[in-house]
């Protein structure tokens, strides 16, 4: 599994600065495969898409 926010392997550091991000940022790699999604932002939340895994979505504000 990967972080979310910066790519790089879950077990790899801290990600503390990752975790505080996630309260107010969408995803921006894959968890599954890091590459980097398609990400959309609007008023009602946003989408994020991997060319391989699918996309997942978020109300404002972070995640559901």
């Amino acid at each position: 599994m990967f972080c979310d926010i910066c790519g790089k392997p879950e077990t790899e550091g801290e990600h503390r600065v990752c975790q505080a991000r996630r309260a107010i940022d969408p995803p921006r790699f894959c968890p599954r495969c890091a590459r980097r999604m398609i990400v959309q932002v609007s008023p009602a939340g946003w989408s994020a898409k991997c060319s391989v895994h699918g996309s997942t979505e978020g109300g404002q504000g972070g995640r559901l």
